[in-house]
């Protein structure tokens, strides 16, 4: 079964975590879309290899997030309608900027330099190609 979200395994993180993430992302980005199916429990055990206890918490996760719900004869689907706004998310990734900046001056570095460093990573990850699931 092909995953409608990619993953790349990372340790020291947990997989649950890791999972959730990449379903966010998936759902925020728009790679899944509001009232997509979602695979089962069972199916997105398989798929990547994990017990269907971690499955069932990915889903139970993403499901108290409001991210999915379940239709009755359809199983569980995405529902993308519940996100936060862009502005929200902006606000949500402003720590992560702040801590970028910060690692930057300890490194002796300015906001142009840990901005140039950002377009890097950028351009390598537009050149990756995406992992199959």
């Amino acid at each position: 079964m092909t995953l409608p979200f990619t993953i790349r395994v990372q340790d020291g993180v947990p997989v649950s975590d890791q999972i959730v993430q990449a379903v966010r992302r998936a759902i925020f980005t728009g790679e899944l879309a509001d009232g997509e199916a979602f695979p089962s429990v069972r199916a997105l055990s398989q798929a990547l290899r994990i017990s269907p206890t971690t499955a069932h918490k990915v889903v139970s996760q993403l499901r108290g997030a409001g991210l999915l719900a379940s239709r009755p004869g359809i199983g569980m689907v995405v529902t993308a309608a519940n996100l936060p706004s862009r502005d929200e998310r902006l606000v949500r990734l402003q720590p992560t900027c702040r801590q970028l900046l910060s690692e930057a001056s300890e490194l002796n570095l300015t906001a142009r330099d840990a901005a140039e460093a950002l377009r890097r990573v950028i351009a390598e990850a537009a050149a990756e190609p995406k992992p199959l699931n």
